[in-house]
């Protein structure tokens, strides 16, 4: 896919929930008891519990943006769990309770079609966040530059392999992300672009359902027990699916820091692993300006306004921001500083020796 792109920078941070309930972030009346002009709903979607971003960041940095611009606004709010038909159903409960604009982050972009058919037949515009819903049809596309989130991970596996003087061949695993997500797809062709080009090539390649980290650490084991040491890299397409590969390595009594391994999201996980050297490096995609912009834009469509976007993306006007490789060296230029973690909250007990000689402080 071919983007064409103005780019922003970026930053993130925290929250749990169950997925079965709608919850309100704001009142619904002035302080007068009058109704305000700002009483409206917005519905948020989004689409598992296995990527910690959603649940720790990207939710409630939404509700405080939408609070903040319009305090008498009502955020409904549901998680797919990695289930097409219960987003589905989701969405509908939100269009049956009256949303002005549905903000939705597609479990499966083919499947999350029927939603937005359902949205438009009611007149209610839907923001894609996150990842693209197949077909075209939304009003606006938020998100980061998902095919160069690709190239960064492969060039910095890439790299990594070479330092550690991997010679070129057949000798690495890849692990994609979920079929039914299409930012799995632009990240794959990003990473393929750099990877396929250097002269390394997969000995085999998995498509995670569901980015299940389980299912990942499941087809790594498989592989260990068929190419044992002819395994030199692991490219994951997140930190999760990382978390995977790097279990199953264990497992086997491998030491995965002998391994070039990839990542994305900059999980808390994920980073610890980057200290303790298991994983190599993650990609930091700041989620504030991401769920700042879908809140900005969701409460401009409520009040009928309709902003100018400064790209598109098949066809859907688009934001996309601009993702960040993070390794040992830039832990505190990136995540620390922008306050998706503290260091007290990185450096436990665990990786408290790690954070020193590493300098993070």
């Amino acid at each position: 896919m071919k983007i064409a792109t103005k780019r922003v920078v970026v930053a993130a941070t925290a929250l749990l929930l169950t997925a079965g309930t709608l919850t309100a972030c704001s009142s619904t009346s002035n302080g007068s008891g009058t109704a305000a002009k700002d009483n409206f709903k917005i519905g948020l979607l989004l689409p598992d519990i296995v990527t910690a971003r959603y649940e720790s960041a990207d939710r409630p940095y939404f509700e405080a943006e939408v609070k903040r611009l319009a305090p008498n606004a009502t955020v409904l709010y549901q998680n797919a769990a990695s289930d097409a038909s219960k987003q589905q159903q989701q969405a509908q409960a939100m269009i049956a309770q009256g949303v002005k604009v549905l903000v939705l982050d597609a479990f499966d972009g083919d499947a999350a079609q029927s939603i937005v058919t359902a949205a438009k037949a009611k007149k209610i515009p839907v923001i894609d966040y996150d990842r693209l819903v197949a077909g075209g049809q939304s009003d606006y596309y938020i998100s980061f530059d998902n095919e160069k989130v690709g190239e960064l991970q492969g060039q910095a596996f890439v790299d990594n392999l070479k330092a550690n003087g991997v010679p070129t061949g057949t000798n690495i695993l890849m692990i994609d992300g979920s079929p039914t997500d299409n930012n799995a797809t632009l990240f794959a062709q990003g990473a393929h672009k750099i990877i396929d080009a250097s002269g390394y090539k997969p000995l085999d390649e998995y498509k995670t359902p569901g980015w299940e980290p389980a299912k990942a650490q499941t087809w790594v084991t498989s592989q260990i027990t068929k190419y044992g040491s002819q395994i030199k890299g692991i490219y994951a397409a997140n930190d999760g699916t990382a978390g995977g590969a790097i279990a199953a390595l264990k497992a086997k009594k491998i030491d995965p820091s002998k391994l070039s391994i990839t990542g994305q999201d900059a999980s808390l996980a994920g980073i610890q692993s980057i200290l303790a050297g298991d994983q190599f490096m993650t990609i930091y995609k700041a989620f504030k300006p991401e769920a700042d912009q879908a809140a900005d834009l969701a409460v401009k469509l409520a009040k009928g306004q309709k902003p100018t976007a400064p790209t598109t993306v098949s066809g859907v006007p688009s934001f996309l921001l601009v993702p960040v490789a993070v390794t040992v060296k830039n832990i505190e230029d990136t995540v620390v500083k922008d306050k998706l973690y503290t260091v007290a909250e990185i450096c436990t007990t665990a990786y408290a020796a790690a954070c020193t000689a590493n300098g993070v402080q």
